[in-house]
């Protein structure tokens, strides 16, 4: 039917993948790049550049701006050459990286983006790790090849010993630092020479031609011309040759050289990703797996956001579309709560500024209104046996601390924000039984959290707090439900406290103490994840 020739077609379009990197490997400023190149911004904003210069537009919060560094998972979309490209750009930093773990739980692929100087770091082995488990197929970008670098071989020796995967260069860097020049596209057999100027703000002409072209001998000297020929035999005779099969069942990873920052290599990158990287994949549920062209429409809640756009102070349930055609003003059932919602106002993404969208396909990321209904890991769908999709992952907190406001007069507006904020998956609210309401335990993944919690208490919530830091370093819930303080013994070392359900927790601080305790209670079980937690 038409219909289903549309629909199969539409959700061929689509791309959706995550980027992921350590702090400071340029993510931002790639992302900014692929939207210079996708026609969605005319002129790119340096993540750290000069006081001319914009911000980056992925960095919509205000406290990233001041310090340079993505806090929360950013959605950018953009058409480029009859693809439609869903990007998810997710904090780097350790301390936010619970919001990357959920957020890649929306995505089909992932661009792993290495600094070409330190090579494979720490935040990178852990996200890594995330995508493998998840079974998303990883294309890597070796950034910063404008400044002083490892040797390229042993960068891929790097990122098989230290990852546990192979690589195959898609291309190949044509000098190093100062005297990096280019790359030469093995697919295509040619060298590609990229012009420098204007600090990368606008899109790049590049010279490209034969490796065996007199004009390029003399453009790169005997010397680096001499290099790059000995470089590209080396690799037609012991490097791993592409291998789709390879690439999706996580043993290959094909690999890119570039400078996000001036643009080397940033175009081919983008073509051949788009060509290569997988259209959206059925997904799994309780019901069994769930087809991408499905006729029936379904997706699910990863992250919610609060005041995105402080003049409305409003709050954003982010939906990835696992099935089906989306429609504005649907009607869908929420598997959750047995609810009929409609979904109006829908909503798509380049950071903080939206269009409205009245239809969206499998693949897709849109943003609804949520006046309060939503809930991470939500099940959305109008078939008529309803269903839910496996859980969000829900990652313990490992520091805790007294949050209590300074004015008591603003106890609703406090209250209001932490339990927001929490609604979002940033923090992890408890209450102490003793403890009145204008004083709760925050629990949180990285210590940075507080920081963000505090300005933005301050900043959309208009609340001033006072962080007192607790010694707790793990939370564990208790099934059933019913230790009591006496069993705790030194009631410094562990806390009694109830998470937002109401569930007992139980606040410990060491592995010793936890071991003690949960031994002298053998009829009480204590879980990482609460009981009954689906996301």
């Amino acid at each position: 039917m038409p219909q289903d020739n549309t629909l199969l077609k539409e959700i061929g379009r689509r791309k959706t993948f995550a980027i992921i990197s350590h702090p400071d490997a340029g993510k931002t400023t790639l992302t900014e790049k692929l939207l210079l190149y996708g026609g969605a911004i005319r002129l790119a904003g340096a993540v750290k550049g000069r006081k001319a210069q914009k911000h980056a537009v992925s960095d919509w919060m205000e406290i990233e701006k001041q310090r340079g560094i993505s806090v929360t998972s950013s959605v950018m979309q953009f058409d480029y050459e009859g693809f439609h490209i869903n990007i998810l750009d997710t904090p780097g930093h350790q301390d936010f990286s619970e919001d990357t773990y959920r957020t890649l739980v929306a995505a089909d692929s992932a661009v792993m983006l290495i600094d070409g100087a330190k090579g494979v770091e720490a935040q990178t082995i852990k996200l890594f790790h995330v995508c493998r488990m998840r079974g998303i197929p990883i294309f890597t970008f070796v950034n910063k090849m404008d400044r002083f670098c490892k040797d390229p071989f042993e960068l891929m020796e790097e990122i098989e010993s230290t990852l546990g995967i192979r690589s195959c260069p898609m291309n190949w860097p044509i000098g190093n630092g100062v005297d990096f020049k280019g790359v030469y596209n093995r697919r295509l057999s040619r060298i590609e020479l990229f012009e420098s100027g204007d600090h990368g703000q606008n899109i790049l002409a590049s010279d490209i031609g034969s490796v065996d072209d007199d004009h390029f001998r003399e453009v790169l000297g005997e010397k680096l011309h001499a290099k790059l020929c000995e470089d590209i035999e080396m690799l037609d005779i012991a490097g791993d040759t592409f291998d789709m099969e390879k690439v999706s069942s996580g043993e290959l990873t094909p690999l890119y050289f570039g400078s996000a920052m001036t643009n080397f290599g940033v175009q081919p990158f983008l073509e051949d990703f788009l060509r290569l990287a997988p259209q959206p994949a059925k997904h799994s549920s309780d019901g069994g797996e769930v087809e991408p062209a499905s006729d029936d429409f379904s997706g699910f809640v990863f992250k919610i956001q609060a005041n995105m756009n402080p003049a409305h102070r409003d709050r954003i349930a982010f939906m990835r579309i696992c099935s089906g055609k989306f429609e504005k003003d649907m009607m869908v059932k929420q598997t959750r709560t047995g609810k009929a919602i409609k979904l109006s106002q829908p909503q798509q993404f380049l950071a903080q500024d939206r269009n409205s969208v009245e239809e969206a396909y499998a693949g897709d990321i849109i943003g609804l209104f949520d006046p309060g209904i939503f809930t991470i890991g939500d099940t959305l769908c109008n078939s008529a046996k309803a269903f839910s999709y496996e859980g969000i992952p829900m990652f313990p907190a490992e520091h805790f601390a007294a949050v209590s406001i300074k004015d008591a007069m603003k106890r609703k507006q406090f209250l209001k924000g932490v339990e927001q904020i929490s609604e979002e998956g940033a923090i992890q609210l408890f209450k102490r039984p003793d403890a009145a309401y204008e004083s709760l335990v925050v629990g949180v993944v990285g210590v940075l959290q507080f920081e963000v919690l505090e300005y933005r208490l301050k900043s959309e919530y208009g609340v001033e707090i006072r962080i007192e830091q607790l010694p707790f370093t793990m939370a564990r819930w208790t099934t059933p439900e019913k230790l009591t303080p006496d069993k705790l013994g030194f009631t410094g070392d562990a806390m009694i406290v109830a998470d937002q359900y109401g569930r007992q927790v139980v606040l410990f601080a060491s592995q010793w103490i936890m071991n003690r305790i949960t031994g002298n209670c053998p009829d009480i079980k204590f879980l990482e994840i609460p009981p009954s937690y689906r996301g």
